[in-house]
């Protein structure tokens, strides 16, 4: 029977009163009762820590050195407990560099995708650039017509200043007898004169041919040649035609820029390989705000209008001295609203004087006098003391005036230029995260692939559409792969969780849950629900700590703890199926189910006191410039 059920005997965590309870494996249980009353005591502090603490112990000595030792939990005795997996509101990662697609791991899928079927272009002119081997080159050229007449040529000069009497030397005594320089042909037994200041394109002729079979064997020894005397690099110039370039390397022929064999560590932002030089996959600078340096324009100076460690006009201080240096180098008065001065003012006040010098008077205990200097501008002054400080105490306060702006050089898209530069259907993999889940589902759907490209990535996206499925099935539709998880909430994250668990298809596990509901609308109730129930169809017993009505009445099983909270809860009051609870006299909660009990709707609404909060122009996070008045006095 034991294998049937999780039994749990004489449990005392917390208020829970030494009870006894049977809950069927394989399930969705559903463990409610009033707050307090010791649902979370059973289900996380008795059940999910005695799991863990056997599982930690199955391990060897060495792995338990670092997952650390869990107590045991005030219980007699548990049977029928399976490897068991907490899914609460509390994990929510505060890295700055995970996001949604890292957390629920669809990015390693995607990383995969772009390695093995990215399309790689020139980050400066958007070119393609293809990496192709000497035998498809050859099969490129032999579908040429028969009878065209070719040349095979090697680019050795691309856009570059110079007479290159050196190249023409090595190409002669390399054998060759004509070359192409700005595409006029010239013999290398004569003298050929370029322009020095002018950029030049030189390649030597290889080969001279006419497309028939039999040629294939000649144009593959032309082709190697004329890759190996330009690093990669052929022409193949139909005779009084048009110029087609092949290259062997991920190189664009116009800018040079080249670039490895394409791995799926190019495209993570946590790796050196992938993350843009200059915010090293952070995507963000912490910056000093003018915003916060002036948080009311509406402010003189001299009322406090400027703020920042050290300049706020406080008595007789050095930010005093240098505003009243400023006010009189340059005429304007500190009694004036700041959003009254000029531009100009504004960014000396901020960016300094750029080299200009103000007379400042000294008025301190340390000495009077007058002396001359540039000044330095409030966000340069803090930005300079942040960097030389080893204050940590300064560091916190001059942070408190930064804000996180896009790194200029990729746009805050975390990645180098190279690895945006590689395309799926057009869109580079930053643009992919930036769609939300339902846009991704359907750019994948409308993308068009070869067979060989189809054949490649098949597994991959299966993998990628599931997951995305996943989390449009729990409600969240909405996001991006690419947002933050330090930006979600808990109720986000949890189903977030939920997802990439349902996602690892695993049977045979305990998954326990901390009110997944909260944050949810009603509307998507049936999704998590829904959800939850294909977790349990998979073979997994689902243990639910809910107050909300639909997940109770979806149980298999349900558990009411109470009948209070605290020291007067801590009982099993009913344990068995939903219709059971629905007939129990002793449990509040199925008195409010069956509808005994009920909150009812006021008659009269409460007038407020006239009063009212008013938001202006809200634009916080996905707020769409908002402005909203909120009534005072009323629920």
């Amino acid at each position: 029977m034991s294998s049937k059920y999780i039994t749990v005997t004489g449990a005392r965590e917390h208020n829970l009163k030494n009870i006894n309870v049977k809950l069927p494996r394989d399930r969705l249980v559903v463990l409610t009762g009033l707050s307090g009353s010791g649902k979370s005591s059973l289900a996380f502090d008795t059940i999910y820590a005695e799991g863990q603490r056997r599982y930690v112990e199955s391990l060897s000595s060495y792995a338990r050195m670092f997952l650390g030792q869990m107590e045991k939990p005030d219980v007699d005795n548990i049977d029928g407990l399976s490897p068991a997996i907490s899914i609460d509101q509390k994990t929510t990662s505060k890295n700055p560099r995970s996001t949604v697609g890292t957390v629920t791991e669809i990015y390693d899928y995607l990383r995969l995708l772009y390695a093995r079927i990215g399309v790689p272009h020139c980050p400066v002119c958007g070119r393609e650039i293809r990496q192709q081997t000497v035998d498809q080159i050859v099969d490129r050229v032999m579908e040429m017509p028969e009878r065209t007449k070719i040349q095979v040529l090697a680019p050795v000069v691309r856009g570059r200043k110079g007479e290159h009497q050196k190249e023409f030397e090595a190409a002669r005594k390399g054998g060759f007898v004509r070359v192409r320089a700005d595409g006029i042909i010239y013999d290398l037994s004569e003298s050929i004169k370029l322009e020095k200041n002018k950029k030049h394109n030189i390649e030597i002729v290889v080969d001279r041919l006419v497309i028939k079979p039999d040629i294939r064997s000649r144009l593959a020894d032309s082709v190697e040649t004329a890759t190996g005397l330009s690093g990669g690099l052929v022409i193949v110039n139909v005779v009084d035609g048009e110029d087609t370039l092949f290259s062997q390397n991920y190189a664009c022929p116009e800018h040079g820029v080249s670039m490895e064999e394409l791995s799926p560590r190019m495209f993570s932002f946590n790796n050196p390989a992938g993350a843009c030089p200059k915010c090293t996959g952070l995507g963000v600078f912490m910056r000093i705000d003018p915003a916060l340096i002036i948080p009311d324009d509406r402010l003189s100076i001299r009322k406090g209008g400027l703020k920042g460690s050290g300049w706020a006009m406080e008595g007789s201080t050095i930010a005093t001295m240098y505003m009243e240096a400023l006010a009189e180098h340059y005429h304007f008065s500190l009694d004036t609203p700041i959003r009254d001065l000029s531009p100009e003012l504004v960014d000396i006040l901020l960016y300094g004087t750029k080299g200009e010098k103000i007379k400042v008077h000294r008025k301190s205990e340390y000495g009077r006098g007058t002396y001359e200097t540039e000044f330095e501008g409030i966000i340069n002054n803090l930005e300079r003391r942040f960097r030389d400080t080893s204050s940590s105490w300064i560091k916190e306060e001059i942070e408190s005036y930064m804000s996180a702006v896009p790194c200029d050089a990729c746009g805050g898209k975390r990645l180098s230029k190279e690895s945006l530069a590689v395309t799926v259907g057009g869109k580079n993999i930053s643009d992919f995260c930036d769609l939300s889940v339902v846009d991704a589902l359907a750019f994948l759907d409308a993308l068009t692939l070869t067979p060989r490209e189809e054949m490649i990535a098949a597994a991959v996206l299966k993998e990628i559409r599931s997951r995305l499925g996943f989390l449009r099935n729990v409600g969240l539709e909405y996001l991006t792969l690419s947002r933050a998880a330090a930006t979600l909430s808990g109720g986000e994250s949890q189903r977030i969780r939920l997802a990439t668990n349902i996602g690892s298809s695993l049977m045979g596990v305990l998954y326990i849950l901390d009110e997944p509901s909260i944050g949810l609308h009603q509307r998507d109730n049936h999704k998590l629900l829904s959800t939850l129930m294909r977790l349990r169809d998979l073979g997994n017993t689902v243990i639910v700590v809910e107050h909300d009505e639909d997940t109770m009445l979806a149980a298999d099983h349900i558990v009411d703890i109470g009948p209070g909270a605290g020291i007067h809860g801590g009982n099993v009051i009913y344990s068995g199926d939903v219709q059971g609870i629905l007939k129990c006299p002793e449990s509040i909660t199925g008195q409010y189910l069956s509808g005994q009990r009920f909150i009812p709707v006021p008659q009269t609404r409460r007038e407020g006191n006239g009063k009212k909060i008013t938001v202006v122009g809200a634009q916080q996070n996905n707020l769409k410039n908002v402005t909203v008045d909120i009534p005072l006095g009323k629920l």
